[in-house]
């Protein structure tokens, strides 16, 4: 049987991987150098998520298991599957699950082709953060890195997934561009209530990324809440860190993030 470690060499030379602290260093990830690397947006993720101890989550295009491991950081007990289509990352994320102290299930699997099995479950809580950039866009050089971030698969059917594995009342959480949150909220019509945090950099600046949670089944207005500025000031006085307190939270003590009920 190999061990967690030789699994995630199966995939990555030990010297193409970092090990970088989340969270303060409650969790560390091993990631690739040069492919697709985890910075704030799982943990925002993480932070959207309304668990509680005992339910299940389920993760689509889990990568190294960023999201779902901050997740469990800050909710303890909580029943973790992710669904990650490249092999090397599948590897990797049960890797990071095992040095984390997790039990995290991977399902190496297609969102567009779940397995049977996966088909017949349901979850409390499904979460994702589809790929930003268009099919078309230009593609990075390095493979895993452009399977991550290009949309291979169009965003329609990672919400149609989502919900579709998501149980009557329980809760969609993703994380996306805004540009993209009129293709989100179409998917989302007439199948969940939908609130929606959006992201600003500074304050006064546009939000460019949005949070949306949305609750199955549920017909409640839609909510719009204000932005969450995620640094303090107008600009960067050096290298050096400038969260707001609210922000600052999230990313270093597993804060939940201040977001209305969908």
């Amino acid at each position: 049987m190999a061990t967690a470690q030789g699994e995630a060499a199966a995939g990555f030379d030990d010297a193409a991987l970092t090990r970088d602290a989340f969270l303060d260093g409650r969790v560390m990830i091993r990631q690739p150098r040069a492919g697709y690397r985890a910075a704030t947006d799982p943990v925002f993720l993480a932070a959207a998520v309304p668990a509680r101890a005992g339910e299940s989550v389920l993760e689509l295009g889990c990568g190294a298991g960023t999201a779902l491991l901050c997740l469990a950081a800050r909710v303890p007990g909580l029943r973790l599957t992710g669904v990650e289509v490249q092999p090397a990352y599948a590897a990797l994320a049960r890797h990071n699950g095992a040095g984390n102290g997790c039990a995290l299930e991977v399902i190496e699997a297609d969102l567009a082709a779940l397995p049977a099995e996966l088909r017949a479950r349901s979850f409390d809580h499904v979460i994702a953060n589809p790929p930003y950039f268009a099919a078309a866009a230009p593609g990075a050089r390095d493979p895993g890195r452009d399977r991550a971030q290009r949309e291979a698969t169009p965003l329609a059917l990672w919400v149609d997934v989502a919900l579709r594995r998501c149980r009557d009342g329980g809760v969609v959480s993703l994380i996306h561009l805004t540009e993209r949150l009129p293709d989100l909220l179409a998917g989302f019509a007439g199948r969940a209530a939908v609130t929606v945090l959006p992201l600003a950099a500074r304050a006064g600046r546009p939000a460019r990324r949005v949070i949306l949670r949305a609750r199955k089944g549920r017909r409640d207005p839609f909510m719009l809440l204000p932005p969450l500025v995620v640094h303090a000031g107008g600009g960067h006085p050096g290298d050096c860190e400038h969260f707001t307190p609210t922000v600052r939270a999230v990313m270093r003590t597993a804060a939940a993030l201040p977001f209305g009920e969908a």
